[in-house]
C-alpha cells in the first residue's frame, strides 16, 4: 500500500498535478518524509514498532483548506492522544481511549505557502523561513502528541467549501512555532467544526502598516472567497512607531481603513479586535499601556460599521480576576531551567503561554457570539460560554509539550 501511494503521488507531481485526497493507515509502516515521496514522518524520528511517542506526519499539498479526519485509539492498549496541526494549532485536546476503543474527529486545516502569484510572495521574516517552521511551507503537517498517543488512521481531503476565518495581527495572534510561547490564533481552531478553517497570517512584531507592506493582506485576498472573514488585531507595535505621521489617529487608522475597503471589495466580512492588554499592575488594577490605540480602532469601527471585539477590556478583566501573582500563570513567566537550555528566568508580560492563549481564544469566541456573527453556528457541540471574570482553573489545563522548543522572545512587545 505504501508503494502504491508513493508511486501515485510521484506520478501526479511529474505530470504537474497534485493529489487532493489521502488515506493513511497509521498502524502500518510509513516512510520518513521526502519531497520525492510527498508524505511521511517529519521533524523527529518515526516511532519504532510498538514504540509509544509523539510524532509529526506531513503531506505535500497545494495551498488551500483540507478536511482532516483522524481516528485515535489502539486495539492493543489504552491511549491518551492530542492532535494539533501545522505550527501547534490545537484541534483535539488530550483524549483518553480504552483498549479497542476508537474515536474519530474531523476538522479543517488551512495550508499556505508564501507564493501569491508568479511575481509576488509574502515577505517572510527569517524565523518563518526556518525548515522546522510549518506555517509557510509546501506541506500540511499533523502533530500527534499526548502521554500515550495512538492513531489508527489519518484521512486528508481537499475542501473548497469551508468558510475561512483569516487572522491579521502580531505576536499575540500568530501561530507561535515553539514552546513555551503561544497565541489565541492557534487555540481558536479548537472550537470550530469541520465547516470552518482558520488561516493565521499574523506574525510577531508587525504593525497594521508593515503587515500590508509584507504582502500579507494580498495573500489573504488571493485565497479569500466571498463570505469569508478577516479578523484584525493590531496596536502593540503600532504604538511604538515614532516616524512623522505615526500615531493612533493617522497611520494606524489610515491602515485600518485600507483593510476595511480591500476586504469588502472582495466580498469578505471584516472584524476588528482591540489589542490584548499587557500585564502591568498598580494597586491591584491593570494600567493600560496602549494609549489611544484602542479608542482609535473603536472609532474607526463605529464610523465604518465594522464589528468589534474588545479584547483590551476582556484581558484587563481576566488579569484582574486572576490577581497580580496568578496572572503570571497566563504569560511566559518561568523560573530558570524550566525548559532545556533556558539559562535565565523568563518574565514576559505581553506574550501568552499555552493556557493564557487558550483563555484569550475563548474571549474571541465570546466576542463573536456577542456580535451574533453567523459563523458561530459552526462552533463545536462541547463549547460552553466563557466569562473572563471567572477564568478556567490553570491547574487543570493539560498541554503536552511539542518537540519544538525555543525560549527566544518573539519580536514585538
Amino acid at each position: 500500500m505504501k508503494k502504491i501511494i508513493a508511486l501515485s503521488i510521484a506520478a501526479m507531481m511529474s505530470a504537474g498535478l497534485s493529489a487532493q485526497s489521502f488515506d493513511f493507515d497509521m498502524t502500518k509502516e510509513q516512510p520518513e518524509y521526502s519531497d520525492e515521496a510527498g508524505y511521511g514522518y517529519d521533524l523527529i524520528a518515526a516511532p519504532k514498532k510498538k514504540e509509544v511517542k509523539p510524532y509529526f506526519f506531513s503531506v505535500k499539498v497545494p495551498d488551500g483548506n483540507y478536511k482532516v479526519t483522524v481516528t485515535i485509539g489502539s486495539k492493543s492498549r489504552k491511549a491518551n492522544t492530542t492532535v494539533r496541526a501545522e505550527s501547534r494549532r490545537l484541534y483535539v485536546e488530550p483524549t483518553d481511549t480504552k483498549k479497542k476503543e476508537f474515536k474519530t474527529y474531523s476538522f479543517v486545516v488551512s495550508k499556505r505557502s508564501p507564493r501569491i502569484d508568479d511575481k509576488t510572495s509574502v515577505k517572510l521574516k527569517p524565523r518563518e523561513k526556518d525548515k522546522d517552521n510549518f506555517s509557510w511551507d509546501d506541506k500540511l503537517t499533523i502533530e500527534i502528541n499526548g502521554s500515550a498517543p495512538a492513531v489508527k488512521n489519518i484521512k486528508i481531503e481537499r475542501d473548497d467549501n469551508a468558510r475561512t476565518i483569516f487572522l491579521c495581527g502580531n505576536s499575540t495572534v500568530t501561530d507561535q512555532n515553539s514552546e513555551p510561547y503561544a497565541s489565541w490564533g492557534q487555540m481558536i481552531t479548537r472550537w470550530f467544526g469541520d465547516n470552518v478553517a482558520i488561516c493565521n497570517v499574523a506574525e510577531s512584531g508587525l504593525t497594521a502598516t508593515s503587515f500590508l507592506y509584507q504582502n500579507r493582506l494580498d495573500k489573504i485576498l488571493s485565497m479569500m472567497k466571498e463570505g469569508d472573514y478577516v479578523f484584525c488585531e493590531f496596536g502593540h507595535n503600532d504604538e511604538k512607531e515614532k516616524a512623522p505621521g505615526s500615531g493612533p489617529w493617522f497611520n494606524y487608522t489610515y491602515a485600518l481603513k485600507k483593510y476595511i475597503d480591500l476586504v469588502r471589495e472582495k466580498g469578505g466580512n471584516i472584524v476588528f479586535c482591540t489589542p490584548t492588554q499587557r500585564r502591568r499592575f498598580e494597586n491591584g488594577k491593570i494600567v493600560s499601556s496602549h494609549g489611544e490605540y484602542p479608542a482609535a480602532m473603536k472609532l474607526t469601527a463605529e464610523k465604518c460599521n465594522v464589528p468589534l471585539i474588545d479584547l483590551t477590556q476582556m484581558t484587563t478583566t481576566f488579569y484582574e480576576a486572576l490577581g497580580e501573582e496568578n496572572s503570571k500563570k497566563s504569560l511566559v513567566h518561568y523560573a530558570m531551567g524550566t525548559f532545556p537550555n533556558q539559562k535565565k528566568e523568563l518574565a514576559d508580560n505581553t506574550h501568552f503561554n499555552t493556557w493564557g492563549a487558550y483563555e484569550v481564544a475563548k474571549m474571541v469566541v465570546m466576542g463573536m457570539k456577542k456580535l451574533q456573527l453567523p459563523v458561530v453556528k459552526e462552533l463545536k457541540s462541547d463549547w460552553t460560554d466563557y466569562d473572563p471574570a471567572h477564568p478556567d482553573d490553570f491547574n487543570k489545563f493539560v498541554w503536552p509539550l511539542s518537540a519544538k522548543l525555543d525560549v527566544t522572545k518573539p519580536d514585538g512587545n
